[in-house]
């Protein structure tokens, strides 16, 4: 084999470039207060992001411009790296005008895994495997024997799995629905989703221990369950904005009530990101522009009125996410204001077959 040249992509002195901007995200990160605990920074330290972004997409027009890290105009590697190192969702893969994949926002993806509040030994379940990078990381704090991740494109799971491997890891990479879970990896300590929920599959429940925590994206906010046992399960939104695409599967979202689309904005999710949509053009412009109440149109859906959400919305006080929670137990899934036995509930739906 001849010897590699000084100058191109995968020469050494790009490798360096590339572990230096690794480096600075993760000093900037934790400037930041994303990695507080110090196995998460230890695992964003060893798990390079540009591993798995080896090309992504940028808007061009009514298209798309794909930056590659082994093009051969040095340019173009540059904008590649600078990309896959910035604190933004990526673009992994595209159809047509149509975003099927992508990387997750670092900064959001640390907050959740801290969010997730694994320990040693936990088994967890993630809904998404994107380009595998946060099942690297869970790879990385935990073992691979204790992660499975779930996507329900082959070429998504493969994709994944090739990259994991790069790093020497090998957890289960299932491809499958999963609004379905993987009953035949469970039980699960948690279940981590990087795709926006219409709301919580049923399933899930009964393939958790007791007590087990479940973290996943709903009407652009983060919800964070605690499963009481194979029935019953309830908790509260976190504060932090989240922005996914619909889960594809068995559980696919409705059409977005009151016209609140799911778009890009803190995130990207594990399997894709969305067009952004808007509110209602008839409400006054300043609750146009405010993302509290758009999560409010979000997760109360057809139950409740623009007009009732908004009465309630300016009554209640201008309520963030923190104040809403989801119940879910075998005869279906209730949204609630502050509490789930109080005045402002919002059925949900029924469980799933």
């Amino acid at each position: 084999m001849g010897a590699r040249s000084a100058h191109g992509p995968d020469s050494a002195a790009h490798e360096v470039e590339r572990a230096v901007a690794h480096a600075a995200q993760v000093r900037e990160l934790t400037a930041a207060g994303d990695l507080p605990d110090p196995a998460w920074r230890a695992a964003f330290a060893a798990v390079p992001r540009h591993v798995f972004v080896p090309y992504f997409y940028v808007a061009r027009g009514a298209g798309y411009e794909r930056l590659w890290g082994e093009d051969p105009d040095p340019g173009h590697r540059a904008r590649w790296l600078r990309g896959v190192y910035t604190d933004t969702p990526l673009a992994t893969r595209v159809r047509g005008t149509e975003l099927l994949s992508s990387s997750t926002q670092p900064s959001l993806m640390a907050r959740m895994l801290h969010a997730l509040d694994v320990r040693d030994g936990d088994d967890v379940l993630e809904i998404g495997a994107g380009t595998g990078y946060n099942a690297a990381l869970l790879c990385h704090r935990l073992g691979d024997e204790h992660v499975t991740t779930v996507d329900l494109d082959e070429e998504i799971t493969e994709s994944a799995r090739s990259h994991l491997a790069r790093l020497g890891h090998h957890p289960a990479v299932v491809t499958g629905d999963g609004a379905r879970g993987c009953p035949a990896r469970a039980p699960y300590d948690r279940i981590l989703a990087t795709c926006e929920l219409p709301r919580i599959p049923y399933a899930w429940l009964g393939q958790c221990v007791p007590g087990a925590r479940i973290l996943a994206p709903m009407a652009t906010g983060l919800l964070a369950l605690t499963v009481r046992d194979a029935a019953f399960a309830e908790g509260r939104f976190l504060h932090t904005p989240a922005y996914f695409v619909p889960l594809r599967g068995g559980e696919r979202a409705p059409a977005a009530a009151a016209g609140v689309g799911v778009g890009v904005g803190a995130a990207g999710a594990g399997d894709g990101q969305g067009v952004a949509g808007g509110p209602p053009a008839h409400l006054p412009y300043e609750v146009l522009e405010n993302d509290r109440f758009h999560f409010l149109l979000a997760l109360a859906g057809e139950a409740l009125h623009p007009r009732e959400a908004l009465d309630l919305w300016r009554g209640e006080g201008r309520p963030g996410r923190e104040r809403f929670g989801v119940t879910v137990n075998a005869e279906g899934e209730w949204a609630w204001l502050d509490d789930p036995r109080g005045p402002y509930v919002w059925p949900l739906g029924r469980p799933a077959d």
